[in-house]
């Protein structure tokens, strides 16, 4: 397999990867809420959250990876290591499989390598893809209504409530809340995005 080019500032992208050899990477609740500790650590000064869907053994995030002025700005402010967008992502996986592989006496890689990144290009793909991301859930039958599933950033995006996603540019490609809702339950999966997604099987 040739190597994904770098991840470049200023762009999206769908970033994804699964358990190798389809093991399951989170095995209960806590380690669900851990890797997003580790994302907010590793990542929330490298690139803009929009959506997410953490699953028992693969998961998905919708990303701006911050241009290069943005994250300077940032680690002048926090004091922050200086280390390249896809270093950064690089960081967080191996971190949270260190983690695992100590609490759960595993040896080994825990994520299959190079971790997905495909560049999205275009708002029709950002709105599919985001509804895409939030019915993974129900998609692959880990429950019967994708809003059921606590670990993905559907909720969030819909509570007033403050976090580390990016929720005002979300409803806004989607022109509010009630046309979130809307699209959620009539965009299912299309084929218009299907290169997007093209790696996600259970």
């Amino acid at each position: 397999m040739s190597k994904p080019a770098p991840l470049q500032y200023g762009s999206y992208y769908h970033i994804y990867n699964r358990g190798n050899n389809r093991e399951n990477i989170f095995r209960e609740e806590r380690n669900y809420a851990y890797f997003l500790q580790l994302y907010d650590r590793h990542i929330v000064g490298t690139a803009d959250t929009y959506a997410y869907c953490l699953l028992r053994n693969h998961f998905h995030f919708l990303v701006r990876i911050k241009t290069r002025q943005e994250i300077k700005i940032l680690q002048a402010a926090k004091s922050l290591k200086t280390a390249s967008p896809s270093q950064c992502f690089g960081n967080l996986f191996n971190a949270y499989a260190k983690a695992i592989n100590k609490a759960y006496g595993r040896t080994g890689s825990l994520f299959q390598n190079p971790f997905g990144r495909i560049k999205i290009t275009s708002n029709s793909h950002f709105v599919h893809l985001v509804a895409y991301i939030h019915q993974n859930p129900e998609k692959h039958g880990f429950v019967d209504d994708y809003r059921d599933w606590p670990y993905s950033s559907y909720g969030a995006l819909r509570s007033t409530k403050p976090n580390n996603l990016n929720r005002q540019p979300v409803l806004d490609w989607f022109n509010g809340l009630e046309n979130f809702d809307k699209h959620h339950t009539q965009l299912k999966y299309n084929p218009l995005i299907s290169y997007l997604v093209e790696e996600d099987d259970e």
